[in-house]
Parts: structure tokens; C-alpha cells; sequence
């Protein structure tokens, strides 16, 4: 079987992949400015970076390695909420989604033996009303940080979710069912 590895940092997206039943993978963010081009969709937008993500990854990799990289990202209106850059933008952020939905979207990208394959995931979440004490207060835990759109589904954060429509765990950065039936186009088989 080909080694596996996860071209990301994100202790969600490992444990997720420890979830699907992916034990032993190694863990290899690649250096890359996470820009694209204007005028993308948002599913558009989270493919281009999981790609350039993978092929970073994929320069430096193995010939029996078989790369996985992905991005998340929340959009309002089309427009998109990065990572907080400060506590006031978390708060921009957050009420912003209050009492409104908007649409998670992964980009996944897996590349092994000369082929790449993209695809990306869409769910969208829904906000319940909340008050500014509540969301100073769930800035003040820091868990709103190193978080697209200010949040994590599964933390806190689910304290201000009112609804969810399409995959969860796509809203924790990584669709797990789209990506085993990718990773079974490159051989891997998780019932065997």
C-alpha cells in the first residue's frame, strides 16, 4: 500500500482522517501563499488552493506517496472569511453569521502516481441570533483564532450553530465520505 500524506497541520483534518480509519500517515504542510485569482466560485476558490496545496506537496514527495491536501473556507454572500487576523475581526466575523446562513466549502486535492484528483464540498450552516457578551466570550476562549469565519463546529462554536445542511464534516475541514471515494480511485479501500 502507498504511503499516505497529509499535506496539513490541522489537528481536525488528522483526526478526521484517524476517523475513516487511516492510522499511520505523515503529517507535511507545504509552504504556500493560500492566494487565488478574482472572480472564482467559492467551490472554484477552495479547489484552486487544495491543488496548489497538493502539487507543493506532491514536488517533494515520494513516487509511492499518495498526497492529501486541503482548504476550507466560509463564504457570506459569496464573499470570503478567512482566519481572524485579531479579536475585532473575530467579532466583524461573527456578527456577521449571527442569525444568518452561509456556505462552508473544502477543496480536496489528492495526487499519487502522476494523477491529481480535485473536488470540493459544500455545506451550508446556519447561525442562530446571539448577543455581542456571547461572542466576546467566545472570543476570550481563543477558540474562534486559527479558525475559518471565526468558529469550530466542534467546539464552542457549535453553541452558535442553529442548523447544519449537508455534511458536518466537511464544516470541520475535511468531507470525509468525498475523500474515501477519491482515495478509491487511487486503490484505497476502507471495507474491505
Amino acid at each position: 500500500m502507498s504511503k499516505m500524506i497529509l499535506a496539513s497541520g490541522s489537528p481536525r483534518r488528522q483526526e478526521l482522517l484517524r476517523l475513516m480509519g487511516v492510522s499511520e500517515f505523515e503529517i507535511r504542510p507545504p509552504e504556500v501563499e493560500e492566494d487565488f485569482p478574482a472572480g472564482l466560485t467559492p467551490q472554484e476558490t477552495v479547489e484552486y488552493i487544495s491543488r496548489k496545496k497538493c502539487g507543493a506537496a506532491a514536488a517533494v514527495a515520494a513516487p509511492d506517496e499518495i498526497i492529501i491536501a486541503a482548504d476550507t473556507m466560509v463564504f457570506v454572500d459569496g464573499a470570503p472569511l478567512g482566519k481572524p487576523t485579531d479579536e475585532a475581526d473575530a467579532l466583524r466575523m461573527l456578527t456577521l453569521l449571527q442569525g444568518r446562513g452561509h456556505l462552508v466549502c473544502t477543496g480536496v486535492s489528492v495526487c499519487g502516481n502522476g494523477t491529481t484528483v480535485t473536488e470540493s464540498e459544500s455545506t451550508e450552516v446556519f447561525f442562530r441570533p446571539a448577543g455581542q457578551e456571547e461572542l466576546v466570550a467566545y472570543i476570550r476562549s481563543g477558540e474562534p483564532m486559527d479558525k475559518a469565519g471565526a468558529y469550530g463546529v466542534q467546539g464552542l462554536g457549535a453553541l452558535l450553530v442553529e442548523g447544519i445542511r449537508g455534511d458536518f464534516y466537511n464544516v470541520m475541514g475535511l468531507p470525509v465520505l468525498r475523500l474515501s471515494r477519491m482515495l478509491g480511485r487511487f486503490g484505497i479501500r476502507f471495507f474491505n
